[in-house]
């Protein structure tokens, strides 16, 4: 074992029994994952690696099923297209273990109760959040994202035009003592986010083809 991995090791183990703060989780981060995020990613793994570690620092915060939902699947969606698509996995196991996360449960939790919530009625859904929150649910946005993307996966919603599914969104999130005024804000948040980066990576690639049209005329 290298001087750098024990290094590594040992300021683990001491940050793991204190709370890690921003700085220690970014240090932590870098050592993780030594590669240079692409300009597009680099601002979303940023506010990801901060809210991480806020949420750490929280003495009511639960790692639920919701969260797991919300963590794994945001982190989907805002990264692709991430180039070279092999680093994704270390990146989010990065993004976990610098924050005191453990980025295999989390997967195999969202995995789990994602194949359980799925094709369910809304009746249904609600039924079995219910059953699956034991305790009062911590508010966070990767919470509130996760149940949104869990609802609106399901194949029910999908049928549904969008101010229907806008009041049974907001008849779930209310009968689980969610405000949706702060998730409703953190859902629309989410989407412009996803339609800007969308928009980055169209105008870069057009970029591309004109770049390399020029090179051809060369």
């Amino acid at each position: 074992m290298s001087q750098h991995t024990l290094t590594l090791l040992r300021f683990t183990y001491k940050k793991l029994k204190e709370k890690l703060t921003v700085s220690d989780s970014k240090k932590l981060f870098h050592e993780q994952f030594p590669y240079v995020i692409p300009g597009l990613y680099k601002k979303i793994v940023d506010e990801m690696l901060v809210e991480l570690n806020l949420l750490n620092h929280q003495n009511e915060f639960t790692q639920d099923n919701l969260f797991c939902i919300g963590l794994t699947e945001t982190f989907k969606e805002l990264t692709k297209g991430y180039q070279p698509e092999k680093h994704l996995d270390l990146l989010f196991e990065s993004l976990c273990s610098s924050t005191n996360f453990e980025s295999k449960g989390i997967k195999e939790i969202s995995q789990k109760f994602q194949k359980e919530f799925k094709d369910k009625s809304s009746k249904d859904l609600l039924k079995l959040l219910i059953e699956k929150s034991k305790t009062k649910l911590y508010p966070s946005r990767i919470l509130n994202l996760g149940l949104y993307i869990l609802i609106s996966n399901s194949q029910e919603f999908k049928e549904k035009k969008e101010s229907e599914m806008n009041k049974e969104i907001l008849n779930i999130f209310e009968k689980l003592g969610i405000s949706f005024n702060k998730a409703e804000k953190d859902i629309g948040i989410y989407k412009s986010t996803l339609s800007k980066m969308e928009q980055a990576k169209e105008l870069i690639e057009e970029l591309k083809i004109k770049d390399k049209k020029k090179d051809q005329k060369k």
